[in-house]
């Protein structure tokens, strides 16, 4: 099995999807565990010092000011976890509670929060023992970090709780470290704090979204096409010189995907014979720009996640080097912050599902021109087999209609929002948390809407095929293909019930995009 090595520099959105979708195992290089040991003798000699340490030997948030004994602070430390792990609602994802578990070990790596090696070890420990925390949907509001959610798995950490073991079991937690001998930590200074204050639950979930929506969005460049030459559209309007004259990286990539997938197709400009049409609509002429907006959207989003990915998220930090604002000696110190902000997570979180929303929006209204019997250029209605009796794919768009109406609600951005906590010390928050939650729904849906372009305009394609027409290479492969996956299209002897679900996981598992690559060659 593939191993990820965990150093002081953070990680990878590659090795984020290995962990938390692929189960791999996660190792501490040994200059993450030479850096540990480093700032946890700065962290020991603070705690050794009369003058209060934020974090090390006094309170946390709005209760900052009280300074705390040594014979308290182990206590202090198990009980912000206890306090902390206040989550409710539906338990999240395990991908989703794999990605904020390895996520918040990148940190504890980098040398810049304190804990003891033992507790980074732990955490890996409990990650490749395929032990997941119950973590709930609520209890984040992006600032502090992701506090209710890291803290439930924590308390795993701690040998206390709830969480769910490889056999997908929920069981206590203490049963299942001891299942594994696994020793459950001890928390000492500093240690509760560094495992909570971290965005690694929005961030988990941005990496995930954004490699899910890039293969989306190559799936809806080449279900665009297909509706294109179901439409007897031209694909004159994806020429390169055309895009050339507006340079934006992702409306190029794009009209050249749709450009290859259309390759060969006897379909394309056939109108022009028969009945002229000056232009296509909208939803067809102009699908390179409203996908290649969204491809560069999915593009600023991974700028901002590799720049997460290369942060060490943490309140208080240690830095080695001399003192200045913050508490220390001549060889490090720990010095308060507000790195742990999700606003930079939070903002590209929205923006995406707005780039979505409109991609399933421009995707439905193909779907619909396909099935109305006045603009499909002699399609039948609703793609029926025998309009009347039996309604074709009347309801199917129905289904991806009501999906996009979804989409546009999930739109409405999280991150404009902010309610204060802590009794007002924590005036302004990211609601990254629920940006990322949301986008996971807008994912989701996408897939769908994508699904039922795929089933309309495959089926429009072997309807004109059936006229004598010749569909391009590619478009054939994928029809094959579908069938081949056991997705059926309509037929004379059976009822029409469309195989939507079955469509849907041809999408999401990647099938359309490599049997449409076996002919194009690798599509961007």
């Amino acid at each position: 099995m593939h191993t990820v090595v965990v150093g002081t520099s953070g990680t990878t959105a590659e090795d984020v999807i290995a962990v938390a979708r692929q189960g791999a195992r996660v190792e501490l290089a040994e200059a993450a565990v030479q850096a540990l040991s480093a700032a946890r003798e700065i962290v020991d000699a603070l705690a050794a010092k009369p003058e209060p340490v934020y974090g090390v030997s006094t309170g946390f948030g709005a209760l900052a000011s009280r300074h705390i004994s040594p014979g308290l602070r182990a206590q202090l430390q198990r009980n912000i976890v206890r306090s902390h792990a206040a989550g409710m609602g539906p338990h999240v994802e395990r991908e989703v509670v794999r990605a904020l578990m390895f996520l918040r070990l990148k940190t504890l790596a980098s040398g810049h929060t304190g804990v003891r090696p033992e507790v980074a070890q732990t955490m890996a420990d409990v990650l490749n023992a395929g032990i997941t925390p119950v973590v709930h949907e609520y209890g984040s509001l992006g600032c502090s970090g992701d506090l209710a959610p890291l803290s439930h798995c924590a308390l795993t950490l701690m040998g206390e709780g709830d969480a769910e073991g490889p056999d997908g079991v929920v069981r206590p937690a203490a049963e299942l470290l001891a299942a594994h001998g696994i020793a459950p930590v001890e928390l000492r200074e500093k240690e509760g704090l560094a495992l909570l204050n971290g965005t690694d639950g929005m961030l988990g979930m941005l990496v995930m979204a954004l490699a899910d929506l890039k293969a989306l969005y190559t799936s809806a460049d080449i279900t665009a096409a297909l509706s294109l030459e179901a439409l007897l559209g031209t694909d004159r309007v994806l020429a390169p010189e055309l895009h050339a004259i507006r340079p934006h990286p992702g409306q190029g990539v794009s009209a050249a995907n749709m450009l290859r997938v259309l390759a060969g197709s006897g379909l394309t400009g056939h109108h022009q014979d028969a009945a002229p049409r000056v232009q296509d609509a909208y939803s067809v002429r102009c699908a390179p720009q409203v996908n290649g907006a969204g491809r560069d959207t999915l593009a600023y989003g991974r700028l901002v996640a590799d720049r997460e990915l290369a942060s060490a998220v943490d309140n208080p930090v240690v830095l080695h080097g001399g003192t200045s604002t913050g508490a220390g000696s001549g060889e490090g110190r720990v010095e308060s912050n507000g790195n742990f902000h999700g606003a930079p997570v939070a903002y590209v979180l929205d923006f995406l599902a707005i780039a979505a929303a409109d991609l399933g929006s421009i995707t439905e209204r193909r779907t619909d021109r396909l099935l109305d019997k006045n603009r499909s250029h002699g399609l039948p209605p609703f793609l029926a087999e025998d309009a009347g009796v039996d309604s074709g794919l009347m309801i199917a768009q129905y289904t991806q209609a009501a999906l996009v109406s979804e989409m546009k609600r999930l739109a409405a951005p999280a991150s404009v929002d902010s309610i204060p906590s802590s009794a007002m010390q924590e005036d302004h928050v990211s609601m990254g948390w629920s940006a990322a939650r949301k986008l996971r729904t807008s994912v989701t849906a996408l897939a769908r809407i994508v699904a039922v372009e795929l089933y309309a305009a495959t089926r429009a394609v072997e309807l004109r095929a059936a006229e004598g027409l010749t569909p391009g290479p590619a478009s054939l492969a994928a029809i094959e293909a579908l069938r081949a996956a056991g997705v059926q299209g309509p037929g004379p002897d059976r009822f029409l019930s469309p195989d939507l679900a079955a469509c849907d996981a041809f999408v999401r598992e990647g099938k359309l995009v490599a049997a449409v690559e076996a002919v194009t060659g690798p599509l961007d």
